[in-house]
């Protein structure tokens, strides 16, 4: 796409939708296909945890060892897939891969595995175990004791990582330059916001019984709506298969430019070998990337902590699956709203006009503040003040720790969603073509992994030692602050180098058999070069 100045826009119209005529037909697929599959993440991430957290007595507990005894193997395991397939084929034939793939297991899921649940799951041997093992490891019989549970969970939560993350963003960086994307970035996540309006309202539906599904998926009413999810997820997965397939058929392979380009990005990748040992060398062959890395880690490890105690405050509000997940279609719905307020009216022009550093500082300032505030709220349960004060505006002391836990969810993800991803994925522009997708392949197939599961380590290392959520809480507290403040300062870190390459209008490129330049801070193991 050819880079454009904002002036040649009215000044609405730079606000609003600084697109030119001739780059709807290839931006507005794009929007579309982001939408469809963000929309997919959000039903999901609603139902995995209703699924999941109300399914046995451990709660929000199950939740930490899932993220490290099953979602990191298939993490890892999903990365080598990637890697695999990347070597073997097209990126194209990838994405059709990997999202077949998805979908098949959810239908399976409906189909199968939910319906058998009560002969496939070892109840047995789980009580077996409930009896002779100490309370801080009901989380990991939990998980066990519903396995099939356990793996939708899986399935659900690599979706973000593997085809929001991995794929669409891999594809959507091959024709985007800095300029370009400071333009884009921000409207496409108008429509991942959006989208999540409707899988927030989809989430309510579907829990509120408005059919009788009992003819296809049982008399139970969880079942029925578990069902009715999986069925639109499936259906668009479908239509997201064959837009991306109009969009390489229709557009890139009739552009001359766009079809060569896109060749010789497929060309370099087959080129690319890389592995997790790889990846981990890779990384640490740059400060730039490293900083990269910190801020995804950062993210990842700061909102699961806090996750895992907000779930669990609703789990006891709301210990019925359907209205553990109508509650959260109703969270779905205020991040979708406040999500797309920032990106239309704020994170573009924020981006623009107040520098990459400013924009990315926001995400971590917002949910420390909130953070203080959640936790607060907690560690003063049994207060007499606080709860005096909430009676007055009747609420009970759980009530309100859900509310608050809520108002920190909302406002992180929605700087997630929109400063956060924008500025993570602008940080990647000025890195040369090969750099560019090694680095993302490491940090997006690690560094996310690594800080979920790094956060999943130390809250199941607490419930371990202290046997539930609430006594561990104040502990997560002071981990959170030392994560956030590790945070900002590598974000400042990464806004000097990325500044200072943007300006002179350079290009990164990481070598990996050059030895550490201690002439070239800026580049740690790097060489330049000019575009």
């Amino acid at each position: 796409m050819s880079s454009e100045n904002s002036g040649e826009f009215s000044r609405i119209r730079s606000f609003l939708w600084p697109i030119h005529r001739w780059e709807i037909k290839k931006f507005l697929p794009l929007l579309i296909l982001y939408a469809l599959i963000c929309f997919n993440y959000s039903l999901l991430k609603a139902a995995k945890d209703a699924l999941v957290i109300t399914a046995n007595d451990a709660g929000a507990a199950v939740i930490p060892f899932i993220k490290i005894w099953a979602i990191l193997p298939m993490a890892l395991l999903v990365t080598y897939l990637f890697t695999r397939l990347f070597n073997k084929f097209s990126q194209e034939k990838v994405f059709y891969i990997m999202i077949g793939s998805f979908l098949s297991f959810f239908a399976f899921f409906a189909i199968v595995l939910y319906p058998l649940r009560d002969v496939i799951h070892p109840h047995g041997i789980c009580d077996q175990l409930d009896a002779i093992c100490p309370k801080g490891f009901s989380g990991l019989i939990g998980m066990v004791r519903h396995w099939s549970f356990t793996l939708f969970y899986v399935m659900s939560e690599l979706w973000g990582t593997a085809i929001m993350s991995v794929l669409f963003w891999a594809f959507a960086n091959e024709t985007m330059t800095v300029k370009d994307a400071k333009r884009f970035y921000g409207i496409l996540g108008v429509g991942a916001n959006i989208s999540a309006i409707f899988a927030g309202q989809i989430a309510i539906l579907v829990s509120g019984q408005l059919f009788d599904l009992s003819f296809i998926f049982g008399s139970d009413s969880w079942g029925q709506s578990l069902g009715l999810v999986t069925t639109i997820v499936v259906f668009t997965g479908i239509l997201s298969i064959g837009l991306f397939r109009w969009y390489n058929t229709r557009v890139i392979h009739r552009d001359p430019a766009m079809k060569e380009e896109h060749a010789k990005n497929n060309l370099e990748r087959k080129k690319v070998k890389m592995g997790m040992r790889k990846n981990f060398a890779y990384l640490a062959k740059s400060k730039y990337l490293l900083c990269i890395a910190v801020l995804v880690i950062g993210f990842n490890l700061a909102i699961n902590m806090v996750e895992i105690i907000w779930k669990d405050q609703i789990r006891i509000a709301y210990p019925n699956p359907n209205d553990f997940n109508a509650y959260m279609g109703k969270v779905l719905k205020a991040i979708g709203f406040l999500s797309t307020f920032v990106a239309i009216f704020i994170s573009g022009n924020m981006i623009r006009k107040m520098g990459w550093t400013f924009s990315a500082l926001i995400t971590p300032v917002a949910l420390l503040a909130t953070g203080i505030l959640f936790f607060g709220i907690l560690l003063m349960n049994d207060n007499p003040s606080l709860n005096a004060w909430s009676a007055a505006l009747g609420f009970t002391p759980l009530a309100l720790g859900v509310l608050f836990g809520t108002i920190q969810n909302v406002f992180s993800r929605a700087c997630k969603y929109t400063l956060f991803d924008a500025t993570k994925e602008i940080a990647f522009i000025p890195l040369s073509s090969e750099s560019k997708f090694k680095g993302k392949a490491a940090i997006d197939g690690v560094g996310s992994r690594l800080g979920k599961t790094g956060g999943s380590i130390v809250h199941g290392g607490l419930l371990m030692f202290f046997g539930s959520i609430s006594l561990s809480t104040p502990f997560v507290g002071v981990f959170l602050l030392l994560v956030v403040l590790g945070w900002i300062v590598a974000t400042k870190s990464l806004g000097r180098q990325f500044n200072r390459l943007t300006s002179q209008h350079e290009k990164l490129d990481i070598e990996e058999d050059t030895p550490i330049s201690t002439e070239e801070p800026t580049t740690q193991r790097a060489s330049v070069k000019a575009t």
